[in-house]
Formats: structure tokens, C-alpha cells, sequence
């Protein structure tokens, strides 16, 4: 059966308010309901969410979708930028590409990209663990963070080639599997209105 990982679509940017207190924007909030009108939405058993407003409320649309009530993790949140603050995009994508290049260290005061990669690997791992792998899963979450579960899952160097597309609401799927280390990437990113579900 599958897994998947799905980042939250566009949000509203607003420089005053905390990034993980972002909620979603309307295109972002009508790219989820769209995505949630697909059939492999239906057949979703659990859906785990960050503990960040915008994929709680990615997370909350799909759900209903699948009725089924919607979990929080608070340790899958994206990684911890808090120590800079907001950034404007072009000086964020540049300390991104700074955060994907040296994962062993830190950008003025982040959370070091492996520390985060390590987070959401044992957040996964954990949530399989008592996981039914004959139902379909998915966890809801941020494009850092997921990247550096896809270069896990893939056993790739963390790097930023393997990031999202711009924009967000992009997933990937993998195979289920009671270790990550036998699980199996199946798709790239996706946006998640266009992916027509599970090809294993």
C-alpha cells in the first residue's frame, strides 16, 4: 500500500505574524480542494499533520474528503528558521540554497539540516510503527522538510535539486513498509490537483 508526503499549498505571506501561524492563502485553499475532489483522497486511512497552521488546514480539507479525523505531530514541523526570522524571498531562497548545501551546518542559527532530516525520518518511522500498512497513509508537512525525507527514502545526499517545485501543494508517494529503510520512493514531486494516485 502507499504513503505519501504532501506539502501545504500557497499561503498568505505576512511579515508581522510567525512563519508557523501562516495559513493558507485562497489559491492555496482552492488547490487543496481541488486535490480533495480526487478518488485517491477517498481512500486515505490516517492523515498526520504538522502542528503549523497552513498544513492543519490542508490537512483539514483532505480529511473531511476522507473522513477521517486528522492527527498532529508536532515534530514534523518545517525546519526551525525562528533564529532569523522572516525573510523576503530572494534573501530566504538564498539561505535555503545555504541550508541544502551544508547540512552539517548551521545558517545563522537554524536548525542544521540534518537535525531536521533526522526529526521528520524518526516522526515517520514512528508514525508506521503501529501503522495498518494495508491502509493508504499520508502526512502533511513543509518542502523542507519533506526534500530531506525524500532524499531518506531515495538513500540520496541531502541536496536542494531534489526540492519541491515553487508553489507548494506538490507530494510524493511511497511504498509502506514497517522500516523506512524498505520503503520505496514511486513517484517525484507531483502537484497534489494532478496526481491520479498510487501506480505501485
Amino acid at each position: 500500500m502507499f504513503g505519501i508526503y504532501i506539502t501545504h499549498p500557497q499561503v498568505k505571506i505576512d511579515p508581522a505574524v510567525p512563519v508557523p501561524d501562516w495559513g493558507l492563502s485562497e489559491l492555496g485553499e482552492a488547490r487543496a480542494r481541488q486535490a480533495a475532489l480526487l478518488p485517491w483522497v477517498k481512500d486515505l486511512r490516517r492523515i498526520i499533520s504538522s502542528g503549523e497552521r497552513k498544513a492543519i488546514e490542508t490537512a483539514a480539507i483532505l480529511a473531511e474528503a476522507a473522513g477521517v479525523v486528522p492527527e498532529v505531530d508536532e515534530a514534523t514541523h518545517e525546519n526551525d528558521r525562528s533564529a532569523t526570522g522572516f525573510l523576503p524571498p530572494p534573501a530566504f531562497e538564498a539561505a535555503a540554497d545555504w541550508f541544502f548545501a551544508h547540512p552539517e551546518e548551521s545558517y545563522k542559527g537554524w536548525e542544521r539540516a540534518v537535525d531536521a532530516q533526522a526529526r521528520i525520518v524518526e516522526a515517520v518511522a514512528r508514525a508506521l510503527a503501529d501503522h495498518d500498512l494495508k491502509q493508504p497513509i499520508a502526512f502533511v508537512g513543509h518542502g523542507g522538510v519533506g526534500t530531506l525525507l525524500k532524499c531518506h527514502l531515495g538513500a540520496r545526499p541531502i541536496a536542494r535539486d531534489r526540492d519541491q517545485p515553487p508553489g507548494g501543494g506538490n507530494l510524493f508517494c511511497f511504498t509502506l513498509a514497517r522500516s523506512l529503510a524498505d520503503c520505496r520512493l514511486t513517484c517525484d514531486w507531483t502537484a497534489m490537483e494532478l496526481w491520479q494516485g498510487d501506480r505501485v
